[in-house]
């Protein structure tokens, strides 16, 4: 049986801190270094960018990072896996081998692609795939306005350049955790059907998957948390059976703790079924132990095969958008927001229905007897979204200077109008997983096709749900106090959607949390939630729920008019709110 195999993460996103695979490669030992760069937000942006600049559809950084730790990596025989090839795979993995020249190195570099399916939505083509949606099921009839769709695919391509000898794997869009499953995969010798084997490694790579998010970073109960002014990047230690440890480069800031871990578990999730290219890992199994000092154990995972379709990301340019700000100072904000709104349409030479979407809101930042300048101040906040530009920018800009001393007292914009800015609407997908092979290429011309996992009907029985809550418990004196004292959350994103997991941190806080907090409760306590549909999912084995709440983001975070677009902070302002809370949890 081979010895545990050390995936570390260096990336949670493109653009994150650069200096992190060397930290990574000097700081402890490891055996395959990952890292992440591929948000659905980021598939849009190298879209953007390639347009802009030929060669431009991969990440840049991870290039750079390349070039501080390959040669120290092909000294120690450590591997590199990244999905930083985005767009442009072979791009990405060319721009690696004029770094590894200059330096006199001779890695062998592969990239994986096919996942890139623009090409294949001509149904006129040979090899043409058909488009579903992923919400409805209904066919996607008109592509012509896409301007990527990208499979996630799995871990198996990646496998596969690494048993053939790649010192360096560069893939286009692969699930997060697929970066940590494949080396797992490679290095233990599974089998396609190791089910349980590979949803441990799946459940290791989507703790990974997001760097410090595992060590303290995004973490509800920080302030008890050393070192997160420079927080350690995670690793995990994948054994045999699909167990692991994740912990961190000892002296590292930040921690691992069933907490942190739990968290990240937690983020951008469904229901508990998280279904994969390679395997739908049931995260109601999970099992976490603190094994010691930033070392948490996950194990009993148990795994269920894929289904038979693979999601795919789409994007399709969705408009262009400008926003501008006036601050509401002192009394009156209500009044001085309705006379700032019927001005500025007169002013406007447009009417708000005659462009394709406006919101207005006013933000109630301010305080009563405020101390400073600030707190007397709110914000009314106008966003117009259109699909010819020149109705934007100056055409706003001017009627807002009209008001600047013909309207409210204390005018002033705390930002000016914004330039009108392109944006984009992310659509999911889905298409037949056995329509979209992977292919591994090296960079000296091996390559090799690598076919669709497919699991036969019946394949293993479905491993039955947790037993749902029982309840009644008389919880004895109650006392108002913010949801956040004893309970933690992570939120994300999921398209349109947001989802919000909440963790208790022992068994009666998650007693009672299960009992408190349902969907309709939810509701009552981010309003917001209140007319959209809300799915709610029990995860006990890790004292967690997990919310879905459908449409809070519009058509995606591109096009998302909130203040925060991505939903981060929907669970910090879920504990922030005060409910009646059992003393005894409390006074734990």
């Amino acid at each position: 049986m081979a010895e545990p195999i050390r995936v570390a993460n260096c990336s949670g996103f493109y653009g994150d801190r650069l200096s992190a695979a060397a930290e990574m490669v000097n700081d402890g030992p490891i055996d395959v270094l990952t890292g992440d760069w591929l948000a659905e937000l980021t598939m849009l942006i190298l879209a953007r960018t390639r347009e802009r600049r030929p060669g431009g559809g991969y990440a840049r950084s991870f290039v750079k990072q390349m070039e501080q730790v390959m040669g120290a990596c092909l000294e120690a025989g450590i591997k590199v896996v990244s999905n930083a090839g985005g767009l442009d795979p072979r791009g990405c993995a060319a721009a690696v081998a004029e770094v590894a020249e200059r330096l006199g190195l001779s890695p062998r570099i592969a990239c994986v692609d096919g996942d890139d399916l623009m090409a294949r939505l001509d149904p006129g083509v040979p090899d043409a795939v058909a488009l579903r949606s992923f919400t409805t099921g209904e066919p996607m009839v008109d592509t012509t306005e896409l301007i990527t769709a990208n499979v996630y695919l799995g871990g198996w391509g990646i496998a596969e350049a690494l048993r053939r000898g790649a010192d360096i794997v560069v893939t286009g869009r692969v699930t997060d955790a697929a970066v940590a499953c494949g080396p797992a995969a490679w290095h233990h010798d599974w089998a396609t059907d190791d089910w349980d084997a590979l949803a441990g490694a799946v459940a290791a790579g989507h703790v990974i998957e997001c760097g410090t998010q595992a060590t303290g970073g995004n973490y509800s109960f920080f302030t008890e948390v050393g070192g997160m002014a420079r927080t350690g990047f995670p690793w995990a230690e994948i054994e045999a059976d699909g167990s692991s440890v994740i912990g961190k480069h000892d002296g590292t800031g930040g921690a691992v703790t069933v907490g942190t871990v739990t968290a990240q578990l937690l983020y951008e999730i469904d229901a508990p079924r998280y279904l994969g290219p390679d395997v739908t890992t049931r995260f109601d199994t999970i099992r976490l132990t603190q094994a010691g000092p930033d070392r948490v154990r996950i194990d009993s995972v148990r795994g269920e095969p894929p289904p038979s379709t693979l999601k795919v990301a789409t994007n399709e340019m969705g408009g262009y958008r400008s926003q501008i700000t006036v601050g509401l100072t002192g009394l009156d904000i209500e009044a001085k927001a309705a006379l700032v709104h019927d001005a500025f349409w007169r002013a406007c030479p447009h009417d708000p229905g005659d462009y394709a979407k406006v919101t207005e809101r006013v933000v109630r930042t301010d305080k009563t007897d405020p101390a400073t300048n600030e707190e007397a101040t709110a914000v009314w906040r106008l966003s117009v979204f259109d699909n010819d530009e020149k109705r934007l920018g100056r055409t706003l800009s001017d009627a807002m200077n009209e008001l600047a001393l013909a309207t409210i007292p204390g005018m002033f914009s705390p930002g000016s109008a914004a330039r009108p800015r392109a944006f984009g609407v992310y659509r999911p997908a889905t298409v037949p997983a056995s329509a979209v092979p992977q292919y591994v290429t090296f960079l000296d011309g091996e390559r090799t096709v690598v076919d669709p996992v497919q699991a036969p009907d019946g394949a293993r029985p479905a491993i039955p749900s947790p037993a749902p809550h029982a309840g009644g418990r008389d919880w004895g004196t109650m006392s108002p106090s913010p949801l956040g004292r004893v309970v933690g959350t992570r939120s994300g994103d999921k398209g349109g959607n947001a989802n919000l997991g909440v963790f208790a941190r022992s068994a009666e806080a998650f007693e009672w949390l299960d009992g408190f907090l349902s969907t309709e409760r939810l509701r009552e306590l981010l309003p917001e939630a209140a007319p959209l549909p809300v799915d709610r999912h029990r995860l006990p084995n890790i004292w967690s729920l997990n919310f879905v709440i459908h449409g809070l983001l519009g058509e995606g975070v591109a096009a998302s008019d909130r203040q925060d677009p991505q939903a981060k902070s929907l669970g910090e302002w879920l504990r922030a709110r005060v409910v009646e809370i059992p003393e005894v949890l409390l006074a734990g």
